[in-house]
């Protein structure tokens, strides 16, 4: 089975997390092949948008771990750093449509896309420093300028998780509805009806005044979390959530 799919829908690009029985925990190989569909619909001009969505009951449990453990990403040619590295430079309009849990680069990724669409059931984390790692994706400078410095400290250091709601009411969440997956692509249907250069000029527009930005920012964030993750406090973090999870199955 594939765990990264593509379909066109009209002028839509759809991609899905498909691996539901693991909760769309994301692998190496899955990283890739989110890099590689985000390239190739970024220089297909019949493609308007892309709708980032997941298959089961949750949009993604973050990195599987083991995986993760068994490869490290402290490379900057890394699969995850040319996903990342696709989301940054993406040009066209991306949708997101969450439901179920949003964890680790589930939620940060977000702060990459244009419009994100919730569903009621959907629950949001970035539990970084519980696994003695540091926040990624330019997470550490987006997510305070969208929410507030205090705010944005308290939900990375602590790991709290929030709600649909409190994500609306921050800004992460643009709307919520109960099909989320059906209303982004409404949404995606729409901007695919607009003169094209246009929306891609806009988005180009809206984002260079930070753009360089970010990219320092997570070139930084790249370098602390490799050393971070070579490290005795995120190895033993690791190690208590392993056993932890373990008990639990």
């Amino acid at each position: 089975m594939t765990e990264i799919t593509t379909a066109k829908r009209g002028q839509t690009l759809v991609i899905t997390f498909n691996r539901p029985e693991k909760m769309n925990a994301l692998t190496r190989d899955m990283y890739a092949g989110l890099a590689a569909a985000l390239n190739e619909a970024a220089g297909d001009f019949s493609i308007r948008a892309v709708v980032l969505t997941s298959a089961g009951e949750h949009f993604t449990a973050g990195n599987d771990i083991k995986d993760f453990m068994a490869n490290p990403p402290t490379e900057e040619s890394s699969d995850v750093a040319r996903f990342l590295g696709a989301l940054l430079e993406f040009p066209k309009p991306l949708i997101a449509a969450v439901k179920g849990n949003a964890v680790g680069v589930g939620t940060t990724m977000l702060l990459h896309c244009d419009i994100v669409v919730a569903s009621p059931t959907a629950k949001f984390s970035m539990p970084f420093t519980s696994l003695g790692l540091v926040p990624e994706a330019g997470s550490s400078k987006l997510f305070p300028e969208l929410v507030g410095y205090q705010r944005a400290a308290r939900i990375f250091m602590t790991g709290d998780s929030f709600d649909a709601t409190e994500a609306k009411e921050m800004g992460l969440v643009e709307s919520i509805a109960a099909d989320a997956e059906a209303a982004a692509l409404e949404i995606a249907e729409k901007i695919g009806n607009q003169p094209p250069q246009a929306i891609i000029n806009t988005k180009a527009l809206m984002k260079a005044g930070k753009h360089d930005a970010v990219a320092a920012v997570m070139k930084a964030e790249f370098q602390i979390f490799a050393l971070a993750l070579q490290s005795e406090e995120a190895a033993e973090a690791f190690m208590n959530f392993m056993s932890k999870r373990n008990n639990r199955e």
